[in-house]
């Protein structure tokens, strides 16, 4: 038996932002949890990636991907 789970509009974008977090981290050979302080300490979850989710979420994950990791990189440098 097949059952589907619904899940609300704010568990889709936390999975989102999960998935970006670990997509940045394959892509630089980093630690899931040193990526996701670095995005935090930069404010780029909740000032980029969140509020930009309709969008974000239609790209491909390789461009994604490789937004993610200029965005947190100029984000870094201009801190």
């Amino acid at each position: 038996m097949e059952y589907l789970v619904e899940i609300s509009q704010e568990q889709q974008m936390m999975a989102f932002v999960a998935s970006c977090i670990e997509s940045v981290a394959r892509f630089l050979n980093a630690d899931y949890a040193e990526v996701f302080r670095r995005m935090k300490r930069v404010g780029m979850i909740e000032h980029y990636i969140l509020p930009h989710y309709d969008t974000l979420h239609t790209e491909s994950r390789e461009n994604l991907t490789k937004g993610l990791v200029e965005c947190l990189n100029e984000w870094e440098r201009k801190r």
